[in-house]
């Protein structure tokens, strides 16, 4: 028999539990879909291997072990049979719940929270990065070990103490994790004012800034890569990306008339539902650069089956943020090559139809040069560029020109003539420059 490996020997065999509250849910999400996300973040943390996976429904959470007695047996047993080292629960656990759970089933358990710190903490590469994970952790940590030392705190009185030692280990160990703290903003604070110089001094550069924002694997670092020809971690895998990336690049020239718009592209890290409060809040400066933006591409996994309910908690967190809803926006339903040929083509006369939509994919390249003219007429509006009423006939046949002025978002009204179509137009002299390349083509 062959001696395991050093990654065998460390791999950790894991099981994936995401508790359903049936009617008490106050989720989206159906919980096979939360399951499998679950599941999904579970392999973005390296050294773990998936052993089992299960819905486990609940009429309501026990306070001291999450599970009722039946139900604690029954996966206790699953658990032993598949020699189970790790316990990965989709949702919250308090310290109590935990620790009970891992005595009952002689495991290490981590909730949803805490998995999902995990996976930053091993993603995070920049110094601000780093240092919001650890902020993020000491958070999560502190209210924990609050309530992990309560059976210490029987042993008060008896020698005429005001507290016992249950109590003083609380406080020690609060005091040592509020001095990390305080240490850990001070040095944060020297990196945001570092990254606000930064972007004060991208502020007198005239280049308007797209930020990228998202669901986690929606395809953000794919289309990043597409635009500015850079290589950023793209991978099929939940928090590929986790420190800002940002690129100055000029967009291709769709109208043929000469270069195109110079633009920074701001790649930021996904979000996802249920995102800890705590990360929340420490990445915030980080998504700042949405805050700055001219223009948001709101990229969506259109193949997903709940891409409906990712874009919702998006739109919440954006919400959260402080996002103008005044600035311009941009779906950008990707993923189109996962789908079928006919849903294909129905999603992108969707998308030919209305200004705010963009159907693509970023891993082919079908549908980008659509996003590169739709960019580039958004950014006109929001940068207030000179334009000027103008009116253009085109024969009925002529739909390759007219397709052009209805993606660059300059038809204000049309009309049905006796020869064609006349279309009252509103452009700035770049948009009209570039559709009037298109007869020398």
């Amino acid at each position: 028999m062959a001696e395991p490996t050093s990654t065998e020997e460390l791999a950790a065999r894991a099981w994936v539990i995401h508790p359903d509250l049936g009617s008490n849910r106050n989720q989206r999400r159906a919980p096979e879909h939360a399951l499998a996300e679950a599941v999904a973040l579970a392999h973005a943390l390296p050294g773990i291997e998936i052993v089992g996976t299960e819905v486990v429904r609940l009429r309501s959470p026990d306070a001291g072990r999450l599970f009722g007695k039946g139900k604690l047996a029954e996966i206790g047993q699953r658990l032993q049979d598949a020699e189970v080292d790790l316990v990965l629960i989709d949702g919250p656990v308090s310290p109590v719940q935990q620790r009970n759970l891992e005595k009952d089933w002689d495991v290490k358990l981590l909730d949803r929270t805490g998995l999902i710190l995990e996976i930053f903490a091993d993603r995070a590469r920049t110094r601000e990065g780093v240092l919001q994970v650890e902020l993020a952790a000491l958070s999560y940590q502190r209210t924990r070990l609050v309530r992990a030392w309560t059976h210490l705190e029987r042993q008060r009185g008896g020698l005429g103490f005001v507290g016992g030692p249950g109590e003083t280990q609380i406080e020690a160990d609060r005091r040592a994790i509020d001095d990390q703290m305080v240490r850990l903003r001070r040095q944060l604070g020297r990196v945001v004012k570092t990254r606000s110089l930064h972007r004060a001094a991208r502020a007198k550069v005239p280049y308007p800034i797209v930020a990228l924002v998202g669901y986690t694997n929606a395809g953000k670092s794919t289309l990043f890569n597409r635009l500015t020809g850079a290589d950023v971690l793209a991978k099929d895998m939940l928090f590929a990306t986790l420190d800002p990336t940002m690129r100055a690049v000029r967009l291709p020239d769709m109208g043929g008339g000469g270069q195109g718009r110079r633009i920074i592209l701001s790649d930021t890290v996904g979000f996802i539902s249920d995102l800890p409060t705590e990360l929340v809040a420490a990445f915030r400066a980080t998504l700042e650069e949405v805050l700055s933006a001219d223009l948001i591409l709101h990229v969506r996994d259109i193949s997903h089956p709940e891409t409906e309910e990712q874009a919702a908690d998006v739109a919440e967190i954006l919400e959260g943020l402080g996002v103008d809803e005044d600035v311009e926006l941009i779906e950008v339903w990707n993923k189109i090559d996962a789908l079928s040929p006919e849903t294909r083509a129905a999603l992108r006369r969707t998308d030919a139809r209305s200004e705010g939509v963009q159907a693509l994919s970023a891993l082919s390249g079908e549908g980008l040069d659509d996003l590169v003219l739709a960019i580039d007429a958004h950014l006109s509006r929001a940068l207030d560029e000179p334009r000027e009423a103008a009116m253009v006939a085109l024969d009925f046949a002529d739909g390759r020109r007219r397709a052009w002025l209805h993606e660059a978002g300059v038809v204000e009204r049309e009309e049905t003539g006796e020869k064609g179509l006349i279309l009252h137009l509103r452009w700035t002299a770049r948009q009209k420059a570039g559709f009037e390349a298109l007869d020398s083509e």
